[in-house]
């Protein structure tokens, strides 16, 4: 059985503990506010620009161009939105699991351009090649940030150094409620949610010309898509961070209470054992 000096120890030490999960909770949830609404409020304009962008290209016939087929290399990128701190659960790992268990994502044909720290960090383990790093991104992200990582993916794209593009990053539901998400940027499929294809609506006419068009709106689409990710992980992740902090505050109270209350039974069979002595030892002297 422990001593009261050990479980004194180990109660001032927990105590410690719920202080800063406690204090990392009221950060989370300020951030989370914060995060929530910005993402709530640019949604609505990055769904409309995606089935836009599918709406056009379902119109469009079969029309050729480069942003529409897969590229001659067999490499594939993708941009991983994680973290750059840990104690979010297991946000972090929900997005290595994604990417590593995705058949369209070998380590092997994968380039990964990395934003968070924390996903880097574990698809380096799990053999991946990281192509570039931007964590510093997801601190404070903006849509210039996503506007420059479209750029260079495009410029790879069009040098044939990587035929697909995907994204991987987690949409905020609610709260408690973290969805991982891989969606598929390059080559564009003319599908929307619902499965539609091409050839149900009438065909769609460009002005001055289909490579103009195309070469304008796909970019904008991307940095779009990009942007609208980092704004649904940024809510995700203080969503996360938050529940895991909570969850760690109720544990380390029921913990400081188990040993408060095992303390008071330690302190008591001390005391007992104590009068036990002083009597025995009266009864001698007597």
């Amino acid at each position: 059985m422990a001593s009261m000096r050990d479980i004194k120890r180990r109660r001032a030490s927990i105590q410690s503990t719920e202080q800063i999960t406690k204090a990392m909770k009221l950060v989370s949830t300020v951030k989370l506010q914060k995060s929530k609404t910005r993402a709530e409020e640019s949604a609505p304009y990055f769904n409309m620009m995606y089935d836009t962008i599918c709406s056009i290209l379902r119109r469009s016939g079969n029309i050729e161009h480069k942003y529409l087929q897969a590229g001659a290399s067999k490499k594939k990128a993708v941009i991983a939105i994680t973290s750059n701190r840990g104690l979010a659960g297991g946000y972090n790992n929900n997005i290595i699991r994604l990417i590593t268990g995705s058949e369209e994502l070998p380590a092997a044909e994968t380039e990964v351009y990395a934003i968070g720290r924390k996903g880097r960090d574990g698809l380096v383990r799990k053999g991946y090649n990281i192509k570039a790093d931007y964590s510093e991104v997801i601190n404070e992200p903006t849509y210039q940030d996503a506007s420059e990582i479209t750029a260079e993916l495009l410029e790879a794209f069009a040098r044939g150094e990587i035929g697909e593009i995907y994204l991987a990053y987690t949409f905020f539901k609610n709260t408690v409620t973290h969805i991982p998400k891989l969606v598929k940027l390059l080559p564009v499929e003319a599908t929307t949610e619902d499965g539609e294809g091409q050839g149900k609506d009438l065909l769609m006419n460009y002005e001055p010309n289909e490579d103009e068009v195309l070469n304008a709106i796909i970019p904008k689409y991307m940095s779009s898509l990009i942007y609208g990710g980092l704004l649904e992980a940024l809510a995700s992740e203080n969503g996360a961070r938050m529940t895991a902090m909570d969850s760690a505050t109720s544990n380390a109270e029921e913990m400081i209470e188990a040993l408060s209350l095992q303390y008071n039974r330690a302190r008591q069979g001390s005391i007992t054992q104590e009068l036990t002595e002083i009597i025995a030892g009266a009864n001698a002297i007597s």
